[in-house]
């Protein structure tokens, strides 16, 4: 396994190891110990996820203020531009966000930790997207965030208007929003 660095210095690129031949190919897609000894992160996954979205589909910018959510996040078909964006006050990076292709052909990962916003937009025809959790999904707790909020200035690498649900629709302005110590 190898561990990237993006903009944000705890925002991780994991490429895992591809064993492949004429056959397919075969990878750990996670193993605890060679992730904790990889990033020197012990994290413990507690629910998985799993969508499917059509291209021009725009999920977020997504949080728990509560039970916050590290999320480890892959492409298992197609392919997403995904981001994160440091929502804890306290850090130098605060505001500012990070942006990485995950497709099936890359198998790359992006680790992001508690207290980031998160979303993507499907690049490719479709995309499906696998993440897991740190915590469980609390819809009391959820928060979002307007995606084309002027403030973050988030460089989608849109080619038309993004298809978004009615919730991110109303997502707030980050000046706004609930925010990390």
């Amino acid at each position: 396994m190898k561990v990237l660095p993006t903009e944000l210095p705890d925002v991780l690129i994991i490429e895992p190891q591809v064993f492949g031949d004429d056959r397919g190919f075969f990878f750990e897609s996670f193993n605890q110990r060679a992730f904790r000894k990889a990033t020197g992160i012990d994290a413990v996954f507690v629910q998985d996820n799993h969508s499917r979205s059509a291209r021009g589909v725009l999920r977020g910018l997504h949080y728990q203020i509560r039970q916050a959510q590290g999320k480890l996040v892959r492409v298992v078909s197609g392919e997403i531009f995904d981001v994160a964006v440091d929502l804890r006050r306290s850090s130098p990076a605060f505001g500012r966000w990070a942006g990485v292709l995950l497709s099936a052909e890359n198998n790359r990962q992006v680790w992001i930790p508690e207290g980031f916003a998160h979303g993507f937009l499907v690049t490719g025809d479709h995309a499906e997207v696998l993440y897991k959790t740190t915590d469980y999904w609390s819809p009391e707790h959820e928060r979002c965030i307007l995606w084309e909020d002027p403030d973050l200035a988030i460089d989608w690498p849109l080619t038309e208007r993004p298809r978004i649900s009615e919730k991110d629709a109303r997502g707030i302005a980050f000046s706004a929003a609930e925010i990390f110590p």
